[in-house]
C-alpha cells in the first residue's frame, strides 16, 4: 500500500521504517511538530515527585532535555512512549498499554494514594488525566515542557500524490491532527483513500471529509495502527 504518514518527523520516520519492512510504500507529510524549551527542571520539583507521567514520547524527550537524572519512575501511557524513556536511560518504567484514562487507572495501583505526581507534556495538552488522579486524591503538577505548532501546508510530494491519487491510505495518530488534515486538503480528493485511525475520536475529526473506509485500531497505539493493514 501507499501510506500517507502525518506524524511529527522523528515519529514518522520510526513508523516509515515498519512500513517499508512491511512492503508498504510510506510518504511522509509531518502535520505537527514539537518544539522543546529546553528549560531545566528544579530538583525540587524532581524530588518532590513519587512518578513522571508521561502521555507521549515527546513528553519523555522533553524531559530528558530538562533534566540529566534517570532515576525517576516513569509511568507511560503506552508501549512507544515506554520505550522512548527505556532508550533514553530510564530504567523504572511501567506501561499502561492505553490512553490517558488508561494510565489514570494504572497509576491508582502503581502510586500510594495521595502520592504527589509530575506530568510532562505540552502546553496545550488536555487536562484528562491530572482531572482523573485529582479526583482520586493524588497531586498533579502539569509541567509543559513543549509545544506542539501544526503544519501550513502539506510537502509538494503530499500534495501531488493526492491530487493525482497516488495514495491507497492516510494514517492519523490523533484527532488535531485529522482536523489539520481536513484543514490543508480543502479542495484534493480523498474519496479514494483509506483511513487509518489511531481511535474513534480521531475517525469523528475527520468529519465532512469522504473516504474509501475508515479503520480504527483496537488500542490507541503504534502496533495496533500498523495491525490495520496486516
Amino acid at each position: 500500500m501507499r501510506i500517507l504518514v502525518t506524524r511529527p518527523l522523528e515519529d514518522g520516520r520510526e513508523i516509515a521504517r515498519l512500513l517499508a519492512e512491511r512492503g508498504h510504500q510510506p510518504l511522509l507529510s509531518p502535520l505537527l511538530e514539537p518544539r522543546f524549551r529546553g528549560d531545566l527542571l528544579p530538583e525540587e520539583v524532581l524530588d518532590g515527585a513519587q512518578a513522571v507521567l508521561a502521555t507521549s514520547a515527546n513528553g519523555i524527550r522533553a524531559l530528558v532535555r530538562s533534566t540529566a537524572r534517570r532515576d525517576l519512575s516513569i509511568f507511560a501511557v503506552g508501549p512507544q512512549t515506554a520505550d522512548e524513556a527505556r532508550a533514553a536511560g530510564f530504567s523504572d518504567v511501567r506501561s499502561a498499554d492505553g490512553d490517558a484514562k488508561a494510565l489514570a487507572e494504572a497509576t491508582r495501583h502503581w502510586a500510594p494514594p495521595h502520592a504527589p505526581l509530575l506530568h510532562v507534556c505540552s502546553e496545550d495538552a488536555p487536562g484528562t488525566l491530572s482531572h482523573l488522579l485529582s479526583q482520586s486524591g493524588f497531586t498533579v503538577r502539569r509541567c509543559a515542557l513543549y509545544t506542539i505548532e501544526p503544519a501550513k501546508q502539506l510537502t509538494s510530494e503530499a500534495s501531488a500524490a493526492l491530487q493525482n491519487r497516488a495514495l491507497d491510505a492516510v494514517m492519523f495518530f490523533s484527532p488535531r491532527t485529522a482536523r489539520i488534515f481536513g484543514q490543508l486538503t480543502e479542495g484534493l480528493p480523498t474519496d479514494g483513500l483509506t483511513a487509518l485511525c489511531i481511535s474513534q475520536a480521531s475517525a469523528d475529526a475527520l468529519a465532512p471529509l469522504a473516504f474509501a473506509q475508515i479503520r480504527i485500531a483496537a488500542r490507541p497505539n503504534q502496533d495496533a495502527m500498523l495491525a490495520l493493514i496486516e
